[in-house]
């Protein structure tokens, strides 16, 4: 942990910290490298954390979570890719999932699967990209529609009857470990006749919910999969909706859209977390080798074209953390709106971060930096995972320039 963390964290937060790194160091990248040239889990890690209370740091108390925030969540998954080997799933189970049916969901889906999740003996996929509509929930075309034997276009899930989900989703991770998906799919408005988001808890084994795995250059623990819903029927209680928000208690059909909201302003600063922690892996691997490294009279590191470089990955790792910092503050103090542009800024300034360390430490070790040896030649690869996804840096730039700038669109 740098100086700079401890003026402006609580002792709590620097006490998670330094404990969240000493199980990281206990596993590292040469386990989760292996995990993932075997085709494995990361199984042994996650229950470790699990039992330690790191997974649902997040979900509040009374159903197992450490009563915390995403600020919390945020400090163990940067820390565990700091140590070489972060959960993906973090970032989709107890961050999206769990925060949106911790703040959303019924009493019942509430006790169903908030303990699981908090405990890490149940997870939770998310499903909202499609081939042609990307992250857009304006061009999602997966619909859902009552079943209720035509007697019935009541919003709600109180009115009774299934649902019948039919659509596609790709580069969903985690699919074939997760107990269920958490759909993003479409109905439509009984007033108004529009479709509008509602959110969907899709058990994995529900007949005509079927899943293929992308064939991905990157290798990893978390595969990436194709979701075909085919006709998909779910009992009412499916829906996400009817607990109480922070929207003043909406749920059901009419908080579609601030579930979904509520679920990626975190997606995107666990994304930040999962940067960072691997930018700062890869530069402590690089510094530590400039600092033994010797070709001449002195270590590499003693010259200013190895040593700047460096520094200047970390001013920009430690800039994309104050960001995030922000962000996770803002969203757990519910500024859903100020969240939302600080949650875009420090994934955008993450991943560009990342990109940059990972490649200067690469660069740093030379031909070393290309060897299974050092680990670091399979990061040029995944760095740039959080400058694509959840959503691109282009779209981040529009975001910030439409939201922010007041700027006009071209779409």
């Amino acid at each position: 942990m740098s100086s700079a963390t401890s003026t402006i964290e609580t002792e709590e937060h620097q006490a998670l910290r330094t404990a969240v790194a000493a199980l990281g160091q206990r596993y590292g990248r040469a386990y989760l490298a292996r995990v993932a040239r075997e085709g494995g889990h990361p199984d042994e890690l996650w229950a470790d954390a699990a039992k330690l209370g790191y997974l649902g740091v997040n979900l509040p108390e009374e159903y197992g979570g450490g009563g915390g925030g995403i600020a919390e969540l945020s400090i163990v998954l940067e820390e565990l890719g700091a140590a070489g080997c972060p959960l993906l799933m973090m970032v989709v189970s107890p961050a999206i999932c769990g925060t949106v049916i911790s703040r959303f969901g019924t009493e019942a889906q509430k006790q169903a699967w908030l303990p699981g999740l908090a405990d890490g003996s149940r997870t939770m996929a998310f499903g909202i990209t499609e081939p042609d509509a990307g992250s857009n929930s304006h061009r999602i075309t997966t619909t859902a529609r009552r079943d209720d034997g035509g007697t019935s276009r009541s919003s709600g899930a109180e009115s009774g009857g299934e649902w019948i989900l039919t659509g596609r989703k790709v580069f969903i991770s985690g699919v074939d470990i997760a107990d269920a998906t958490l759909i993003v799919g479409r109905t439509e408005d009984a007033r108004s006749g529009r479709l509008k988001p509602c959110l969907f808890i899709v058990p994995r084994d529900t007949p005509g919910f079927s899943r293929s795995v992308i064939d991905m250059e990157l290798q990893a623990a978390e595969k990436q999969f194709e979701l075909v819903l085919d006709e998909v029927r779910l009992p009412a209680d499916a829906l996400v909706g009817g607990g109480p928000s922070h929207a003043g208690g909406v749920g059901g059909e009419d908080a579609g859209l601030l579930q979904l909201f509520a679920g990626l302003n975190p997606e995107r600063i666990m994304t930040a977390a999962f940067a960072i922690g691997m930018g700062r892996y890869a530069l402590a691997k690089a510094v530590d080798y400039a600092k033994t490294r010797q070709v001449w009279k002195e270590p590499i590191g003693a010259h200013q074209a190895v040593a700047h470089p460096l520094a200047a990955a970390h001013i920009e790792l430690e800039l994309a953390r104050l960001m995030m910092q922000k962000a996770a503050r803002l969203y757990d103090a519910g500024d859903d709106m100020g969240a939302g542009e600080a949650a875009n800024m420090a994934k955008y300034a993450a991943g560009e971060a990342c990109v940059r360390a990972v490649d200067q430490a690469v660069h740093t070790l030379g031909g070393n930096g290309l060897t299974r040896e050092y680990g670091l030649a399979s990061l040029i690869t995944a760095s740039r995972v959080a400058r694509i996804a959840p959503v691109s840096r282009e779209m981040i730039l529009n975001f910030i320039s439409h939201q922010t700038l007041g700027l006009p669109k071209s779409y």
